[in-house]
């Protein structure tokens, strides 16, 4: 059976930088399984600008090893420039960010989205769910 492809999304990824603690815990479970391969992780491309802008209040060298460490657990991934395109035009999200999030996994292949913000992912193609629902998931598997 071959790992599970899960695409993470860039609130899970700052729960588990800043050690957020009403998420921390399975977020830090998600990047646990990355780590030892139980699960491929991914992030998208656009995602990593966009932790580097939140952490930007932290000193340059202190930004630069989160995303060190980011890169060293999950494979940065990008859509083409016809998906791009296609997002921009897709009504079914409201919000562009998470349209590019759900096209990014739809160019790997991804089994889900893991988000804290499920609801917004109601339109993807890839089904999307919570760190502590994923958590079940691989450890149901």
């Amino acid at each position: 059976m071959k790992n599970m492809d899960i695409l993470i999304d860039v609130n899970v990824i700052m729960d588990y930088l800043l050690e957020r603690e009403r998420y921390f815990e399975h977020a830090q479970r998600l990047f646990e399984y990355c780590t030892e391969s139980i699960v491929n992780g991914y992030v998208a491309f656009h995602s990593m600008s966009i932790i580097s802008y939140v952490l930007r209040k932290y000193p340059d060298e202190e930004r630069r090893q989160a995303l060190y460490k980011i890169t060293g657990l999950l494979t940065v991934v990008s859509a083409s420039h016809n998906a791009v395109v296609y997002a921009i035009g897709d009504e079914n999200f409201s919000d562009f960010e998470d349209c590019l999030q759900e096209k990014f996994a739809l160019n790997i292949n991804a089994d889900y989205i893991v988000t804290n913000n499920v609801k917004d992912f109601a339109a993807s193609k890839v089904p999307a769910v919570t760190p502590a629902e994923m958590v079940e998931i691989i450890n149901n598997s």
